[in-house]
């Protein structure tokens, strides 16, 4: 039986063997910054393994816009055949996209990119700074499939506009796979089966309480780390939010003098401001106390901003904890018309 404590091995840097589920989805994922100049970034492949095909998307943002016709670099290959038998371990992902190599089994890789026509590229190592860890198996919202989230420290070249600016940051790279989308994305709650709205604990702002609506596909994930000593990573659970706006954080870790602990989602919690005009994170306070004891309040501002759906948004985020400075995300995911609802009750006078 694979628990929280359950190791993952040197074969879970490869793809499994799927399932007969057309659903099957494996992933993987890679996150970096520059924060001088307020610049974010990820690389994502999710292979379809039971259809041989893969999507991949490499994007940068910065301050000086958000959807993807505005973004620093978007590119985006949806449905690529896939060779027969991949290997994570050593992989070009077909139609132009980014290559990834392991170095040291479950610790250390080498990514790379290129697009010379748009003068774009690029190229890091990504040395992680502890073993991957296992989210609660059964808790959402990893639920059934196996989740990989790993701290490390990010240094290369980004070649931007041919511009060549240095990579050098802590941040974090995930994994996971098994059936995703279709009915296993769909909220099983009776309210939602229904077409029915429930919010657990009425009152506060309107907004507030639609933010809290449960069944409505929410997820929000949150992370912010200074070095190898000292940062956080939570997923938030708005829909269990009370009527203050204090939402509580179900899985994750507090790094605290160079020592990583799972959080204690009963006494661990983030409230969010939001603009009025756009809707997306702004500001944030996050209270972390780990199973120890350990604690750390946490405060948070927005610098910049990618919409890829047209609804919520990934921020950079400049946190504020311990008398340090930390760089990382807000990733506010919603359903558009849910997010539709959101922002004109932000934006109602009465």
């Amino acid at each position: 039986m694979i628990t929280r404590d359950t190791p993952f091995s040197a074969e879970d840097d490869g793809y499994h063997q799927p399932t007969d589920n057309p659903l099957d989805l494996e992933t993987n994922w890679w996150a970096f910054n520059v924060a001088e100049r307020r610049i974010g970034g990820w690389l994502h492949a999710a292979y379809y393994p039971n259809r041989a095909t893969v999507t991949w998307r490499v994007f940068v943002w910065d301050d000086k816009g958000a959807d993807p016709s505005r973004l620093a670099y978007y590119k985006k290959v949806e449905d690529a055949p896939m060779p027969a038998d991949p290997d994570l371990r050593n992989i070009a992902f077909p139609q132009g996209g980014y290559q990834l190599k392991m170095l040291t089994p479950l610790m250390d890789y080498h990514v790379t990119y290129q697009d010379a026509e748009r003068h774009f590229g690029i190229e890091f190592e990504h040395r992680s700074v502890h073993p991957p860890h296992r989210f609660t198996p059964g808790e959402a919202p990893c639920l059934t499939n196996p989740h990989i989230d790993q701290l490390g420290r990010m240094t290369g070249i980004l070649t931007l506009h041919g511009e060549r600016i240095a990579i050098d940051c802590f941040s974090v790279r995930d994994r996971t796979w098994g059936p995703r989308e279709g009915a296993h994305a769909a909220s099983q709650k009776p309210e939602y089966v229904r077409g029915e709205t429930s919010v657990l604990h009425r009152g506060g702002p309107r907004w507030r309480e639609i933010e809290r609506e449960r069944g409505r596909g929410r997820i929000q994930y949150i992370f912010g780390h200074t070095d190898a000593s000292t940062g956080f990573l939570s997923f938030v659970r708005p829909q269990d939010g009370d009527a203050k706006g204090w939402s509580p954080l179900n899985m994750g870790w507090l790094l605290k003098d160079g020592s990583f602990t799972r959080l204690d989602k009963t006494k661990s919690a983030m409230r969010n401001y939001r603009n009025k005009d756009t809707g997306w994170s702004e500001h944030m306070e996050v209270v972390l106390v780990d199973e120890s004891g350990r604690s750390m309040e946490a405060e948070g501002f927005a610098v910049s901003h990618m919409c890829e759906h047209g609804s919520g948004a990934n921020a950079l985020f400049r946190w504020e904890y311990d008398g340090k400075v930390g760089w990382g995300e807000d990733q506010d995911g919603w359903r558009v018309p849910h997010f539709s609802r959101l922002v004109q009750a932000l934006r109602a006078s009465k």
